[in-house]
């Protein structure tokens, strides 16, 4: 074993980089001190019933946990807020509300090997306890906002508000797993898996606002339109609510920094009213997150309304002082799958306008700014397609649904393609009853994290085997039982003997979208988009 590594997630920053990250840090430090926010400190380790207590719905997977000496299963603090609230609610007098508190400390979470994301990450955050209302909103947000600038970093900031989905979901009367899924699909922006879940339910009132919300993101001008669109009463109440929000904040001298997103959905069992995430040119993904928790201290035994936010100090520090948050800047940056997909795609493209001569021509070039536009193409992998957009180095990329369910990630799923069309399907030799027996089913695939999910969802236990080959071999040479793998017309099974037991999923060609880049690049992302529709149209 290697002692003189570093654990997955974690690295060490030496000199030069430590000084740019304190810096930021004590330019945040000074903007929320001179704002009346005081520091405090909590233990890096926190028992694991703090946070099981505080939020259910919170992944066991991301905890890293201990044990102490009696026993008691402890966790790494894999967020600030709680153990705060569980401090403010605990041990705080009552004269001390509303509370001005402010962190700067480490979090701790387990990550996927290989993702590049990290495990270790720095916070600086503020949360005022104990006050509600317009008022103590446009406080905390007015923080985060002079936080952000006192950092000098280019920046946006999207408000939403957990009432909207809250209100519609609950009017549509769907179960539970289904809502789920819907919001799932609302945050990651995935329009056409969106609408055939909402199919069935296009005659309820509810239909039309929530099969538009990935879309209702921008200027006040979403929330007039949001409104058309629903006579729901919570929906609307949070409407009026982020408008007069919206006008605050303008009237503080922060109105070319903030949007709307109406598809702010996440962890909606934690947030009870405004919701906000923070963006800076250079950044991939989020680089602030907050909003309202009004329900979380009284799971620590006192009720007390609360908001807050928390930066991503390393995050911010790498965007830099000279990142630019202005929509539009710059050129889009697309990474195209080579192999099954490519001459599709470039087909596409050729239909939707752009001239792709260079990369009809014989070359080594893996980068082509396409003629006449402010359009980068880059070929890659399918998997690393997913890896570029998420780190942000590319805005858009077109990648198999295969892929994408397979690999994961952070990024907005945001156009279903429809060329590339095959499906997941599970496949065992004619007559093999591969669910029969007493006998755990042994699945051999390339894709195990698919095979997983699939097997789960149906509670059933299988033995699973990565082959990097023709995974048809393996039910062959008696390895399986069944396969779980890509299948396009199904020869190839047919000619080894081998039949179709159960479809997994559709596949098809997806348009995928960087988190950040959707929000500060939005103008540009939605025209190619917009040339792209047009072009699948030819």
């Amino acid at each position: 074993m290697n002692y003189i590594s570093t654990p997955e997630g974690t690295r060490d920053l030496l000199f030069t980089a430590t000084r740019a990250l304190r810096n930021t840090e004590q330019c945040i430090r000074a903007t929320l001190e001179k704002r009346g926010y005081e520091e405090i400190i909590t233990p890096v380790m926190e028992y694991y019933d703090v946070f099981r207590h505080a939020n259910p719905a919170q992944s066991q997977e991301v905890m890293v946990k201990a044990s102490d000496r009696n026993g008691r299963i402890c966790v790494m603090r894999p967020d600030n807020t709680t153990p705060i609230a569980r401090v403010a609610a605990s041990r705080f007098p009552d004269e001390a509300f509303p509370a001005h508190i402010y962190y700067c400390q480490n979090v701790i979470r387990a990550v996927a090997d290989d993702h590049g994301h990290r495990g270790e990450v720095l916070q600086i955050g503020a949360e005022l306890i104990g006050a509600d209302g317009l008022e103590a909103d446009l406080d905390i947000l007015s923080a985060a906002f002079d936080a952000l600038a006192g950092a000098g970093a280019g920046f946006r900031i999207e408000l939403g508000h957990a009432g909207i989905y809250k209100g519609l979901i609950s009017s549509l009367g769907v179960p539970e797993e289904t809502a789920e899924e819907i919001r799932r699909l609302i945050e990651t922006k995935s329009f056409a898996a969106l609408g055939d879940i909402l199919e069935p339910y296009r005659d309820r009132e509810a239909y039309r606002a929530l099969k538009a919300m990935p879309q209702l993101f921008g200027g006040a001008e979403v929330l007039e339109e949001a409104e058309r669109l629903t006579e729901n009463p919570e929906a609307r109440a949070a409407f009026a609510y982020l408008r007069t929000l919206l006008e605050a904040l303008s009237r503080a001298g922060h109105r070319d920094a903030v949007m709307i997103d109406l598809g702010l959905v996440h962890e909606l069992d934690y947030y009870t009213g405004m919701m906000f995430r923070g963006y800076a040119g250079g950044a991939g993904a989020s680089i602030l997150r907050g909003g309202r928790y009004n329900a979380l201290c009284g799971k620590f035994g006192r009720s007390l309304a609360a908001a807050g936010f928390a930066v991503d100090l390393e995050a911010l520090t790498e965007a830099g002082p000279a990142a630019d948050g202005a929509e539009g800047s710059g050129r889009i940056r697309i990474a195209l799958t080579k192999g099954r997909l490519e001459k599709k795609t470039l087909a596409l493209l050729k239909n939707s306008g752009y001239d792709i001569s260079e990369l009809e021509s014989p070359s080594r070039k893996l980068i082509f700014l396409l003629p006449g536009s402010d359009v980068e193409v880059v070929l890659a992998k399918a998997a690393d397609v997913i890896t570029y957009v998420e780190h942000g180095v590319c805005d858009m990329g077109v990648v198999g649904k295969d892929t994408i369910m397979e690999k994961g990630g952070s990024f907005y799923e945001m156009v279903d393609l429809g060329f590339g069309k095959c499906r997941f399907a599970v496949a065992a030799k004619k007559g093999k009853d591969v669910y029969g027996g007493y006998k755990m089913p042994v699945i051999a695939t390339k894709y195990p994290a698919v095979t997983k999910a699939f097997f789960e969802k149906k509670n059933i236990d299988v033995v699973t085997i990565k082959i990097e080959g023709s995974v048809e071999l393996a039910p062959l040479l008696e390895l399986a039982d069944a396969i779980v793998d890509i299948v396009e017309t199904g020869s190839t099974l047919r000619e080894n003997g081998l039949e179709v037991v159960e479809e997994v999923a559709p596949i098809s060609a997806r348009l995928i979208v960087n988190l950040a880049s959707a929000k500060l690049k939005k103008q540009q992302i939605q025209r190619v988009i917009g040339e792209l529709e047009r072009g699948l149209e030819e």
